[in-house]
């Protein structure tokens, strides 16, 4: 049994000991998720979905409870064998919780709340808290989708200026390399399927599973040959055409796209003598889109230069906007990629009258990686408690840092029916969440319940999350 197996032992050990905590009376309580800010201003939500069906799907049992008992003697905190015990006997094993969330895809300006948790049996008020730690988890999927759409903006900017068909172009514009760089093979799923949403490139095969397994798409992502430095290396230097010269016959079909890492000695002399050069017209004649990829040196100058020369060697057109697009050759810059460097080198090739349909971008450790909860400051708070049947406020307000001051009351988030602008409302007493009347006019419930008392109530199909991403 895996260690996550066991959903009771899935959360922080002080958690264990907060149902004693909690003031005498209290039999529900309400929680929120939201980003505080951060890096960006709008975040992209998703994942949830996949953390609902791999861990809340999973019913609590004697076995784990027994399990968690043991563990928790030893460990230092008390249980609540009793709580528990409940859960099984009373509710199946199925968490007595409500989880309303904005639709996955929706972008979502910070400060706002995203998520509500609600426990929705008097005798596990408790539930909501316990479960902060799993739920909390989804800051990373979001933030890897935030980090994502983001440079999807950018580089759509730089397509609707420079190229003829940008809609075309961008969905391959920034490929995933970061399988490799992330943490855990479960990251490399989330924060490959999260890019996902945006993009359809990637060599994280374990992203395009995860789509699969829990968005129901059979096909998120796609790839394409490419070299990578042992291959070119092996053949030894003296051999390096050699190594190009296979790369060609093995891939370069007529409509196919080949990648060939082209830095391994010497970048600009394999562009002039060998690309340019003894290879230039069977590059022509295979019908392929030859990809040379630099990876190394300042990523700008190299990219311009690697554009430069390769126009020299295959000539280019000038496309209706007036910007060049090279004959039988792409380039994609895999090495220093982040947010910002993407903006400098499409400013610099956009400068130098080259369109952006000629790059095409690797981002590995700044996508999946180069981030933490604090990239866009997510807080999952408890918001509201029933004690001795009246909701009463619970909020924290630190004298040392505002900033950290939570919302108060039951939440919910509007959505303007006209204007597409977003607010956090406290719902009055009595009041149902997804009760639009409470909203004001003009004003709809931007949430939506989607799990409930064991049960997934709405399936997200990766294809709408998508679409809700290209809206926002």
């Amino acid at each position: 049994m895996l260690p996550t197996s066991n959903i009771i032992l899935n959360t922080d050990s002080y958690k264990a000991s907060h149902w004693l905590q909690y003031p005498p009376g209290v039999d529900a309580t309400f929680f929120y998720l939201e980003s505080r800010g951060g890096v960006y201003e709008r975040t992209l939500f998703f994942g949830l979905q996949s953390i609902l069906k791999e861990y809340l799907s999973r019913p609590v049992t004697a076995a784990m409870i027994e399990e968690a008992k043991a563990f928790f003697a030893a460990h230092g905190e008390p249980f609540n064998e009793a709580g528990w015990r409940h859960i099984v006997d009373a509710h199946g094993g199925r968490l007595p919780l409500r989880i309303r969330a904005v639709p996955e895809g929706t972008v979502v300006p910070t400060h706002q709340a995203l998520m509500t948790i609600e426990s929705t049996c008097p005798d596990c008020f408790w539930v909501p808290s316990y479960v902060e730690t799993l739920l909390m988890r989804v800051w990373y999927p979001v933030t890897v989708a935030t980090i994502s759409w983001h440079v999807k903006q950018t580089i759509r900017e730089y397509l609707e200026k420079t190229s003829d068909d940008p809609a075309a172009q961008i969905p391959f514009k920034l490929h995933d390399f970061g399988s490799r760089g992330v943490s855990s093979a479960e990251s490399a799923a989330l924060g490959g399927m999260a890019h996902l949403v945006n993009f359809k490139g990637t060599d994280t095969i374990l992203g395009v599973l995860a789509a699969r397994e829990y968005y129901g798409e059979e096909m998120a992502g796609f790839s394409i040959p490419a070299a990578e430095h042992s291959t070119i290396t092996a053949w030894g230097k003296d051999r390096e055409l050699d190594a190009y010269r296979n790369m060609l016959r093995q891939f370069a079909k007529p409509g196919a796209v080949v990648a060939c890492v082209s830095d391994s000695y010497d970048l600009f002399h394999a562009i002039e003598a060998m690309w340019g050069g003894a290879l230039r017209e069977g590059v022509i004649k295979s019908g392929a889109t030859l990809v040379v990829r630099p990876d190394s040196g300042d990523p700008a100058d190299v990219v311009h230069r690697t554009l430069s020369m390769l126009n020299a060697a295959f000539g280019s057109t000038v496309n209706a906007k007036g910007y060049r697009v090279l004959n039988h050759v792409r380039v994609i810059q895999g090495d220093g990629v982040n947010p910002d460097s993407i903006r400098l080198i499409l400013e610099r090739i956009t400068h130098a009258r080259y369109s952006a349909d000629n790059i095409a971008f690797g981002m590995g450790g700044a996508l999946l990686q180069k981030l933490d909860r604090d990239t866009q400051k997510f807080a999952l708070k408890c918001s509201a408690a029933r004690i001795d049947g009246k909701w009463t406020d619970v909020f924290k307000d630190p004298a040392t840092d505002h900033a950290k001051a939570s919302k108060r009351g039951r939440l919910a988030l509007a959505r303007h029916r006209e204007y597409g602008t977003f607010k956090t409302v406290a719902l009055p007493d009595g009041a149902i969440a997804g009760d639009e009347a409470m909203l004001g006019a003009g004003w709809q419930d931007a949430m939506k319940t989607v799990w409930e008392n064991g049960k997934l109530i709405r399936d997200w199909a990766f294809a709408e999350v998508r679409e809700r991403s290209d809206r926002g």
